[in-house]
């Protein structure tokens, strides 16, 4: 630990709390956002494990009067976090048979064997396998595959941005990919909004994600015509473990997609994607797939990252129950006068720079209430309004700390801050452009 940053952020959490209460006059509120500036700041500065900080909320928000200890314990239990940890445990299970070399060297060969070619083949495969696996997974698993294909330092940085970036832009294809997406679902739940089904977010994404691989890869690749790769020896035999996994994850897209179609005529059967998520988890536990072991593969779970949301849930039920989102809405009501696609610009852009110095899922646990609170009061679309916030979350490319992949990337040794820097503005610049039209455009007739 940390002594001296751990003591900074005490104190800037005081501070807050006593600039809020001269302003707010209302201690609760103003506890609020000491707590928030709290577990914020340590989640940034990693004064204290992440896992440590997510449980603060348990503790200080009976004890400051925003939550009762019952109220507050109940966002740890979110049907999400049950469906995150299926998603966790099928990723164990494809890390351990190694089932995404397997899908990583057939992608890779997809494309020429030209620098252009690798990293258009890793941004896809990245982008792929971060949509079924956590995005900080996914880094993790292809990040040592990317800086090992050359001995060129500048290709090593490509290669290595390439795998983080798409991870980045792959999670936000489906709901399971990234935790704010997850976060957004929740919240969603808790408004009594109807929740986007798994292949109708796709759908919505897809667009998105396609126009971002290309701009990602086609930036990377300026610079690298006349860089000469050197040969592979690639081998393609699958084991029978990896099989295994294989079937069962087709079995899981397709039980998904009936799911979704047919949950009009089964609705009161309880059949959930929480549940269906889970329950292919646990069945690498179980014959004939017998993947995983207890004693060997649970501790494998990052709990720290469940007990994330779980903060996040409770932050969220803390600004709705304790008044302050609505409070924010109406300082922000003043955009309102805006049209509908200036006020998503304003959104997205104060979305994806506010991330590059907090958690996204932090972030979006603060922002999504006060968005359901302005949307209320100004009479537009709560879930698009949300929706954009949420992807935006995840589409941060510029500095390390913003997203766990960047991080990732930074700490290969491949990656250097002004590399970050120079790609991730404009990244994040096209980012928000494309995300704005195609909201405005497509999922405004949609949602």
């Amino acid at each position: 630990m940390n002594d001296k940053k751990f003591y900074l952020s005490i104190l800037l959490a005081f501070s807050v709390f006593l600039v809020s209460n001269f302003f707010l006059e209302d201690t609760i509120k103003a506890s609020l956002l000491g707590v928030i500036t709290l577990l914020v700041t340590l989640w940034s500065n990693e004064a204290l494990p992440l896992g440590v900080v997510s449980l603060f909320p348990i503790i200080l928000f009976p004890s400051f009067g925003i939550l009762s200890t019952k109220a507050t314990a109940l966002n740890y239990a979110n049907p999400i976090i049950f469906l995150f940890l299926g998603g966790f445990l099928l990723a164990i299970g494809v890390e351990k048979t190694k089932l995404h070399v397997y899908i990583a060297e057939k992608i890779l060969n997809i494309f020429p064997n030209t620098p252009k070619g690798m990293i258009f083949s890793l941004s896809l495969t990245s982008a792929l396998l971060s949509s079924v696996l956590s995005n900080t997974t996914t880094t993790l698993l292809l990040i040592s595959i990317a800086i090992f294909l050359t001995d060129n330092i500048a290709l090593k940085m490509r290669f290595a941005l390439a795998v983080a970036y798409s991870a980045n832009i792959g999670g936000i294809l489906t709901p399971i990919g990234t935790p704010p997406n997850l976060v957004l679902l929740g919240i969603m739940g808790e408004y009594n909004l109807e929740t986007i089904p798994f292949f109708t977010w796709m759908m919505l994404t897809a667009p998105l994600v396609i126009l971002m691989l290309f701009v990602v890869s086609s930036l990377l690749s300026i610079g690298t015509k006349d860089i000469v790769m050197q040969q592979r020896d690639v081998k393609f035999e699958i084991t029978k473990e990896q099989k295994k996994v294989l079937y069962l994850l087709f079995g899981l897209i397709a039980l998904l997609l009936v799911n979704a179609k047919m949950k009009p005529f089964w609705s009161g059967l309880g059949l959930s994607e929480a549940g269906i998520l889970l329950g292919s988890g646990l069945l690498l536990f179980m014959p004939p797939f017998n993947i995983l072991k207890w004693e060997e593969d649970f501790h494998k779970v990052p709990y720290a990252i469940i007990f994330l949301f779980g903060a996040g849930f409770s932050i969220a039920k803390g600004f709705a129950s304790t008044g302050l989102a609505d409070d924010i809405a109406s300082l922000l009501l003043g955009m309102m006068d805006l049209t509908p696609i200036l006020l998503l610009f304003g959104v997205a852009t104060l979305i994806t720079f506010a991330t590059e110095i907090t958690s996204n899922t932090a972030l979006i646990s603060i922002m999504l209430p006060v968005l359901y609170s302005v949307s209320q009061k100004a009479g537009i679309d709560s879930t698009l309004f949300m929706m954009v916030a949420t992807i935006c979350a995840s589409y941060a490319f510029m500095l390390p700390i913003a997203t766990p992949p960047n991080a990732i990337a930074m700490s290969s040794g491949a990656v250097h801050i002004k590399d970050m820097l120079k790609y991730g503005i404009v990244l994040n610049i096209v980012g928000i452009v494309f995300i704005v039209l195609i909201a405005y455009l497509f999922w405004s007739k949609v949602i």
